[in-house]
């Protein structure tokens, strides 16, 4: 041990006298370009981190919304707050993505700059919440969609097959079948209520809260 470090101090000061004997500037590194996304495709991923960042806030609204006393619906709270976890992980994904491309290399001010609002928005119920919900859904639904047709097939340049590949074995089918639980929730609920009034949503989430009814995916 004693030997490694006094060879490590050595070479050390060898180092440092070197340093200050000779002037040397290390030379950049070259490498062959690897970037090979189209410029509108980019900019398409940086806008859906926006959506899915803004589509966390939404649900994390929500769940505070049913956290406080006077509502009191911790079944909804644990589901959005699991839900607005899922939406911040899909942003992830899309910024590790495009890192992987290496196209935010540098400049990253515009990707995460000006999430939408989310102020004052209310839910009279359970069920309208779940219905705001399948909408948000939707829209981040049409907005993959909408990556997926126009780098398939961009105006210039080649297919970008990667992306459009991963964003349809990672997301899509996640999203769809969200969606589909969803409209099963709002269906659910909505003949609960329209047979037992408050007492339907009560019970409602309560079989949220014991697991009993899947979660947004």
């Amino acid at each position: 041990m004693k030997t490694v470090v006094v060879s490590a101090v050595f070479f050390c000061c060898l180092a440092l006298a070197t340093a200050t004997q000779y002037s040397c500037k290390a030379q950049a590194v070259q490498f062959p370009a690897f970037k090979s996304m189209e410029n509108e495709c980019i900019a398409l991923m940086k806008h859906q981190v926006q959506k899915e960042l803004n589509a966390a806030l939404t649900y994390l609204a929500m769940a505070a919304h049913f956290s406080e006393d006077q509502v009191n619906r911790p079944g909804f709270a644990k589901m959005f707050f699991e839900s607005a976890n899922e939406e911040r992980e899909h942003a992830i994904k899309f910024i590790e993505y495009l890192l992987m491309r290496g196209e935010l290399e540098t400049d990253i001010k515009d990707l995460i700059s000006d999430p939408y609002p989310v102020r004052g928005l209310t839910w009279d119920s359970g069920l309208a919440a779940l219905k705001n919900a399948l909408a948000l859904e939707v829209n981040v639904t049409k907005s993959i969609n909408e990556i997926i047709k126009k780098c398939e097939n961009p105006d210039v340049g080649e297919n970008d097959y990667h992306l459009v590949d991963y964003l349809t074995g990672e997301f899509l089918d996640e999203q769809y079948k969200g969606q589909r639980e969803l409209a099963g929730q709002i269906s659910t609920l909505g003949k609960m209520t329209k047979s037992l009034g408050d007492l339907g949503e009560y019970m409602f989430d309560k079989k949220l809260l014991d697991g009993e009814l899947p979660v947004l995916g």
